[in-house]
């Protein structure tokens, strides 16, 4: 019965896979000379349930968005589509004014670097996991980097340094040590458009301001898209667009939000409050 239930299960993920629209690679190389993404009317669904509806909003070149909003109001999926991981299903988003769909996935990621919330390291040495976006990069350039984004003196202490073989996962480092090799790789990478996924949500007072160094090098002049729920991620932001159920409902500077009364003042609010108790919860 157990093995004809895993059957069944499996056959209706098929099925799924099969009904899933597969993004037309009929495109050309991308080769923009901006690199300003614009939202126009996106709408956006995973299935059935449609997480975005007719959202309209701009990434200026060389600017830091930070997007907040409560968990599943479709932070996420807004990057994901930026990357291309996904077509939208009404409107379209531009880069350079040119509909991301007319250029192949391959040439699009080419431009763009991700930090994860979760960071995923190969069962390989250190220096290659860094040149993972860059292979020919000489170990000078991954030092380099290595110590704009504060990972070369631990780096330096482990066995085989830079040839020390991390296991799958990254499982041997710290979180915050797999967070400052991932930083390393997408400063390697030198991509023009950055996205920050969460990218300190899940790492102690400590090593979040280690990693805000590490992050204020790999976003010096580029167009950087955040998700964050840290204040220090959000406060300095160009501009701060609030998601809720799909919609973008608040947007502008720190300063101009956190006077209106909404989404995002309450949000700072439950923040200060978590991370004041943190704070108090580590002095003691």
């Amino acid at each position: 019965f157990h093995v004809l239930h895993v059957i069944d299960h499996t056959l209706d993920k098929l099925d799924r896979l099969m009904e899933t629209v597969f993004i037309d690679e009929t495109g050309k190389e991308l080769a923009p000379e901006h690199f300003n993404i614009r939202f126009e009317d996106v709408s956006f669904g995973y299935a059935e349930k449609l997480v975005l509806k007719g959202i309209s909003c701009e990434f200026p070149e060389q600017s830091f968005t930070a997007i907040v909003g409560p968990s599943g109001s479709g932070k996420t999926t807004i990057c994901n589509l930026i990357a291309r991981f996904y077509d939208v299903n009404e409107g379209s988003i531009r880069l350079d004014g040119k509909d991301i769909r007319d250029f192949t996935c391959a040439s699009l990621l080419d431009k763009i670097s991700i930090v994860f919330q979760k960071v995923y390291l190969f069962q390989d040495t250190i220096a290659n996991n860094i040149k993972f976006g860059k292979p020919d990069a000489t170990m000078e350039e991954v030092v380099e980097v290595s110590k704009r984004a504060q990972c070369h003196e631990f780096i330096s202490q482990l066995p085989e340094g830079y040839n020390t073989v991390v296991g799958e996962g990254g499982a041997s480092l710290s979180g915050g040590e797999r967070q400052r090799v991932s930083i390393a790789r997408a400063m390697l990478k030198d991509a023009p458009i950055i996205i920050l996924d969460e990218a300190t949500s899940s790492v102690d007072p400590e090593n979040e301001h280690i990693i805000q160094r590490a992050l204020s090098e790999l976003i010096n002049g580029k167009t950087v898209i955040a998700i964050a729920h840290r204040l220090p991620t959000i406060e300095n932001a160009d501009q701060i667009l609030v998601v809720e159920n799909g919609h973008i409902v608040q947007r502008g500077t720190h300063r101009e939000l956190i006077r209106e009364e909404g989404i995002y003042q309450q949000f700072i609010k439950t923040r200060e409050y978590a991370e004041g108790w943190m704070i108090r919860e580590v002095a003691e």
